[in-house]
């Protein structure tokens, strides 16, 4: 972790940093390929971890694999689109 203040970067830098990431590519891949799923994988994901991984798998009758792909997505997408803007 950088201190505040630290000079040893611009925060242009910091912020190619973030771009230069497996998640951030993970989030833009998704939104331009899916664009019209946008949403829904948010709102999917935002509800998968509210209720706990498992419990939502048993309440939907999905795998768990299958629902923390939609999670990682998720998180992907609203990682990508905090740093894109």
């Amino acid at each position: 972790m950088v201190a505040e203040g630290s000079s040893s970067g611009t925060s242009e830098d910091f912020l190619s940093s973030l771009m230069d990431t497996r998640l951030y590519s993970i989030g833009a891949y998704f939104c331009d390929q899916h664009p019209e799923l946008v949403d829904d994988v948010i709102t999917e994901a935002a509800a998968i971890e509210s209720a706990g991984l498992e419990h939502y798998a048993r309440q939907q009758g999905e795998p768990v694999e299958a629902l923390f792909n939609t999670l990682l997505t998720g998180l992907a997408v609203r990682y990508y689109k905090a740093v894109a803007g």
